[in-house]
């Protein structure tokens, strides 16, 4: 007997077991509690309506048949003599195509431009404190990629990209809490993810891989339209039956070497914005319909999207990365920009909630940067990257104006305190952002605040610039066999290639790439 119970429940029964259990069972019908389980398997939160409640669904079965929640188990190999295949980047495209190499019998060679989770921590400490970017290891570069410091969320809008369920099970093999099976946004935190992308590098050496630090490819080794492999920086050459280019949505350089060395890639959209912080109480007030949310319910999130007009052509505005009881963190790879992230610890217990709020940008909105041809989206990005900086006083400071402020263009004489450490200037955004892009946030907000009551408001402030949402420069790749379309044995991988949007389908992209390899070489 296996079944499966849905139930509706208020915040503080969805953790309680033994409540659970009983509710389940006399829906069932169940006396003989003893030769039965009941387990969570699917848990989400329902605040369409005054009653914010938990949707809960139950597997109840015979206690001998009881299996684990996660099928997964790491599998003890030696592929140490092995065929090498390289991977060039260690966020989690690379780490997780890493992974399926090994399963599936080839070596993987990871090689990493920025440092190990724990080095990583004193670049990412200078930028905070000190106002110094190393362009090699910050939020961006470095063991786990950009995730790793910046939240974990790991749900993905796309049900077609892969499997899912075995990136979660990976997870929960190498550490992560079995909630992430469970929740239907799950998250792990960026102060639990270090560990675990450490256990993931630790399984990959063990099993006889090898993982580089600060080790930066700056020559693809070409013989014709063939991928040999790869030079780095102090010279070493690295060959291989394959490459797996997973450098991650900042590596411009990359960018660069590739249009050098005549490696086909090409201009892709992508969205800019700003990333709007309120205090979480508001957002809580907004979406529970109570003053205080109480100890059951976690900080409360939202999405939000809205078609805008400029000029007679309409444009998406859209929130993104919203990080609820979460950091506003310095994302700048140089050390002449301003770039703004989010991130949340696995608590969300921060009194602030922040999020991205972007409009697309098309190739036709820049025709000024056509002159760069494929890297027209990384050179317009990178401008008003720039301007951020100069509006801030050249530090890492980044530029901000309250909400209300600046849809009304108003320089806001004080601003409210802020989870970003490196702290905030009083600038008007205006002159940060092209008009396409300001006017169409404004219009955004706008609209924002009338879908959420208490949204628009000068307790709230925009914070520049959101500009890292995703590569704005597309690697192709042949759809079947995932190589490069001009390239043979290289595979443009994650969300540096443009084929992915975030850990979860980074990784399985990562993985897809490895399956690739296997069947041609």
């Amino acid at each position: 007997m296996l079944e499966i119970v849905e139930l509706a429940c208020l915040p503080q029964q969805a953790f309680d077991e033994s409540y659970l259990k009983t509710q389940a069972f006399q829906k069932l019908g169940i006396k003989d509690t003893d030769s039965f389980y009941c387990r969570v398997i699917r848990r989400s939160i329902d605040a369409r309506s005054r009653a914010v409640l938990y949707r809960m669904a139950l597997e109840v079965g015979e206690l001998a048949h009881l299996k684990p929640l996660s099928s997964y188990e790491i599998i003890s190999s030696n592929v140490s003599k092995a065929k090498e295949v390289i991977v060039v980047g260690a966020g989690p495209a690379g780490m997780f195509a890493a992974l399926r190499l090994i399963e599936l019998g080839y070596r993987p060679i990871v090689l990493e431009r920025g440092s190990d989770v724990k080095a990583r921590r004193r670049d990412l400490a200078a930028i905070n404190k000190d106002n110094v970017v190393n362009p090699e290891s910050n939020y961006c570069f470095g063991e786990g990629g950009a995730g790793t410091y910046s939240d974990g969320k790991l749900y993905t809008r796309s049900k077609k990209r892969g499997d899912l369920r075995k990136v979660l099970e990976l997870f929960v093999a190498h550490g992560a809490k079995e909630d992430i099976l469970i929740d239907t946004h799950p998250h792990i935190g960026t102060n639990k993810l270090p560990a675990i992308i450490q256990a993931i590098r630790e399984n990959i050496i063990a099993s006889g891989g090898e993982v580089f630090f600060n080790t930066k490819v700056t020559r693809f080794i070409l013989s014709g339209s063939e991928l040999k492999g790869v030079e780095t920086a102090d010279g070493t050459k690295y060959t291989g039956a394959a490459c797996i280019l997973a450098t991650g949505h900042s590596a411009r350089d990359i960018f660069e070497l590739l249009q050098e060395q005549n490696i086909y890639i090409e201009a892709k959209p992508f969205a800019l914005g700003l990333r709007v912080e309120h205090p979480q109480e508001i957002i809580d007030k907004v979406q529970y319909h109570c003053d205080d949310r109480g100890p059951y319910l976690p900080a409360s999130s939202y999405s939000l999207v809205q078609q805008v007009g400029y000029k007679g052509i309409e444009r998406g505005v859209y929130s993104f990365c919203m990080c609820p009881g979460g950091f506003i963190v310095p994302a700048a790879t140089a050390q002449d920009e301003i770039v703004v992230n989010g991130m949340s610890p696995s608590r969300r217990d921060s009194k602030y909630a922040n999020s991205g709020i972007v409009v697309s940008v098309e190739l036709e909105d820049i025709p000024e940067f056509s002159i760069q041809k494929a890297l027209a989206c990384m050179a317009f990005q990178k401008s008003v990257e720039h301007k951020a900086w100069l509006a801030a006083g050249k530090t890492q400071a980044a530029p901000a104006q309250r909400l209300v402020d600046f849809v009304n263009g108003r320089l806001s004489t004080s601003l409210p305190e802020s989870s970003y450490q490196p702290g905030l200037t009083s600038a008007v955004l205006d002159d940060v952002l092209p008009p396409f892009i300001a006017q169409r946030l404004k219009g955004g907000f706008k609209a924002f605040g009338q879908k959420m009551k208490g949204f628009y408001t000068n307790e709230a402030q925009v914070v520049g610039v959101e500009s890292r949402t995703s590569s704005p420069v597309m690697v192709p790749r042949n759809r079947e066999t995932l190589e490069h379309v001009q390239v043979k044995r290289l595979y443009p991988c994650g969300e540096g290639a443009g084929y992915a949007g975030g850990i979860v389908s980074a990784a399985i992209d990562g993985m897809k790439c490895a399956e690739a390899i296997a069947v041609m070489y």
